[in-house]
């Protein structure tokens, strides 16, 4: 194929050649042949052509195949010219094609050019143009709707990237056939210029140095000049048909044959009538009746044949589809797919359905589509695709949130109604039915949408179902975002670290770390919702101890340390001072007495009545200082850390638990209290 690939080059290199050295009339011959063959060529492969981008080299082509073919009108000139003789092709042309008559091969010669020039490529250029510019127009939405599908869940990845790069090189496709078509244009201009410059020219040359009479100077070259200008023609109308064929194809998945058997033969009905009218234009016309009877003939048959060829076709295709439905359920392949489980998935009742349905108004999936975006800058995790289906058991305005095949969430909606929450102190005023926000379990209202802007101008907060919707899915994906992050997206993350610094993967794995080893780091800090987007730092801290543990939670702990600057900012509101809650000394050491070393690492073995005591006074200063206004952290040791978070997981799992290590030098602290048990 490399080989080949060099053929196109030597083949320009001696277009070039030949607009320079003459050529001997039997080479011109055998290359006025291959013009031919590679015109004709040309044109079939532009009716079987399936879809335009299959035939993108086409622009080039044409480009190529003019320049071969002026090449060829410059050779033939020198030769007609210089010796009244250009080769038994032309000369064939010039006296069996045309009988030897210079007036009818001039005619014919115009027809050819005004066929050419002012019907096919005026229109193929116009086609272009306004495909050209169509396609461009359509690009944004076409981007839109492959990013939608992307969101849905209806393509990959891959299949995105390869969508978007079919409409780019559709793009770039027809803006170059807008240009190409100015070749063809060009030639057929030429082609009127050079017949009758060899017409002008022989006949000065014939009678001036020659010495011929004027009729057999005019004789001799006006056919030479025609036969010349219909050899060179005849290739160039069909790279025109061509040109005009690859410009008005539309994508079919069948090539034009076939389109044109199915698409114009594929009514029986009509060519009845066409028969019927056949028939009685030989019967009340002069036009004799010998002479329309076998076409209105043909046709019927047609006919008949096609609407049994249908019939038949319709039943195979039923049967076969019955056949492949019986065949897909019994084959293992379908078995794996009904075990296959989703990351993500929104299920909901009927009456859910217009959020989600763009062609109603309903905008859920382009929210979904900011909120996997926002996540990815929050957390550093990207969420994979939110399959979204209907479930005809959920009651009608109800929805759930599944991870992985199990449900996390549910929430029921009211239609018509907007969820209200108060600022913190309730109006009377604002009446409506008690419910809790599902994103946080807050107390608030199903209120009517008169009541909606009252509402608003008491401070409530007023969402309507979409955003609702958005916020509880949002919280959803934060809350279990470690459940997301599994070997193959870990590895897809350090791949993308890879392609900006490749050394410090290198050096961290395989030498040092798995893969697997580096997914339990990352799911610990996304448990506690520490962001993973600075992946980088997170690896090279990773390099630093991996050599002397393999602990995942150790590792962690190092990790957040080197985080400090970022974590303090995720605990801080604004420019407050962090409310941090802490334990007395005799609470850390009465924790401590408990830790104890074993096969799987440092454990802490709480007595249940202590933990207990432990949670109650916690959540007392957490309380106190929310009726305050202001958000609390747990500052304890880093020994401890890691071990206190885990019990207090259940009781208060919103609560951040920080090392003293973690946080910011420059971070102002005030105290929120200290637990004493």
């Amino acid at each position: 194929m490399k080989r080949l690939a060099l053929l196109p080059m030597i083949g320009i290199i001696g277009v070039i050649a030949m607009l320079v050295i003459p050529i001997p009339p039997g080479l011109l011959d055998f290359l006025l042949i291959i013009n031919l063959a590679i015109a004709l060529t040309i044109l079939l492969v532009a009716m079987m052509t399936q879809e335009t981008l299959q035939f993108s080299v086409f622009p080039s082509l044409l480009l190529i195949t003019t320049l071969f073919r002026l090449a060829l009108n410059v050779s033939s000139t020198r030769l007609i010219l210089t010796s009244g003789y250009a080769g038994h092709v032309i000369e064939t042309f010039g006296n069996f094609v045309i009988g030897g008559n210079p007036v009818v091969g001039i005619i014919v010669f115009i027809i050819l050019i005004i066929i050419q020039y002012i019907v096919i490529t005026r229109g193929a250029e116009r086609v272009a143009e306004v495909a050209a510019r169509f396609t461009l127009d359509a690009m944004p939405g076409k981007q839109i709707s492959i990013d939608a599908d992307l969101n849905s869940g209806l393509i990959t990845d891959v299949e995105a990237r390869q969508r978007r790069k079919n409409i780019e090189q559709e793009a770039d496709f027809y803006g170059a056939m807008d240009g190409a078509s100015k070749f063809v244009k060009g030639d057929a201009i030429a082609a009127m210029i050079i017949v009758a410059v060899n017409i002008l020219g022989g006949f000065i040359i014939g009678m001036a140095q020659q010495g011929l009479n004027f009729n057999t100077a005019l004789s001799t070259y006006t056919v030479l000049s025609v036969g010349d200008g219909l050899v060179s023609q005849i290739p160039a109308l069909l790279l025109s048909t061509a040109t005009g064929l690859i410009v008005t194809r539309s994508a079919s998945g069948s090539d034009l044959g076939v389109d044109i058997l199915v698409q114009v033969f594929s009514f029986p009905k009509m060519l009845y009538i066409v028969s019927a009218v056949i028939m009685i234009l030989g019967i009340f016309t002069p036009i004799q009746i010998w002479v329309t009877a076998p076409v209105a003939i043909l046709l019927v048959i047609a006919a008949r044949r096609m609407a049994s060829s249908r019939k038949r076709d319709e039943a195979m295709a039923k049967k076969s589809a019955e056949a492949e439905k019986t065949k897909s359920t019994k084959s293992p392949e379908s078995m794996y797919s009904l075990i296959q489980v989703e990351p993500v998935e929104f299920e909901f009742g009927y009456s859910v359905v217009p959020l989600a349905d763009a062609t109603q108004g309903g905008d859920l999936l382009e929210r979904v589509a900011l909120i996997r975006r926002q996540i990815a800058l929050d957390l550093g995790i990207v969420v994979p695709m939110i399959r979204f289906r209907d479930n005809i058991q959920l009651r009608p305005n109800e929805y759930i949130i599944a991870i992985k095949g199990s449900e996390v969430a549910r929430y029921e909606l009211m239609p018509g109604h907007y969820l209200a929450m108060s600022p913190g102190i309730a109006d009377p005023s604002i009446v409506g039915i008690p419910t809790k926000e599902p994103a946080f379990s807050l107390p608030a209202e199903w209120i009517s949408e008169s009541m909606r802007d009252q509402a608003l101008l008491k401070g409530y907060t007023v969402v309507d179902a979409p955003s609702l919707i958005a916020t509880h899915l949002t919280e959803v994906l934060r809350r279990h975002a470690y459940e997301l992050i599994g070997r193959q997206e870990t590895k897809a993350l350090i791949d993308a670290v890879k392609e900006r610094q490749p050394v410090l993967v290198e050096e961290l794995i395989p030498s040092l770390m798995t893969i697997g080893e580096v997914q339990k780091v990352l799911a610990n800090l996304l448990l506690e919702r520490v962001s993973i987007r600075d992946l980088p730092t997170i690896l090279e801290t990773l390099s630093d101890f991996a050599a002397t543990t393999k602990d995942a939670d150790i590792l962690t702990e190092y990790v957040r340390q080197r985080l400090s600057r970022q974590i303090t900012s995720q605990v801080r509101t604004g420019s407050d001072a962090i409310c941090a809650i802490t334990f007395s000394q005799g609470t850390e050491r009465r924790i401590q007495e408990h830790m104890s070393a074993t096969d799987r690492g440092v454990q802490l073995a709480l007595d249940p009545r202590i933990a207990q005591q432990l949670i109650k006074g916690i959540s007392d200063h957490v309380s106190r200082l929310s009726s305050l206004g202001k958000t609390s952290v747990l500052l304890v040791s880093p020994v401890l850390r890691a071990h206190i978070r885990r019990v207090l997981a259940r009781g208060l799992p919103d609560l951040s638990v920080l090392s003293y290590a973690e946080l910011d030098p420059d971070a102002p602290i005030e105290s929120g209290g200290v637990v004493n048990i």
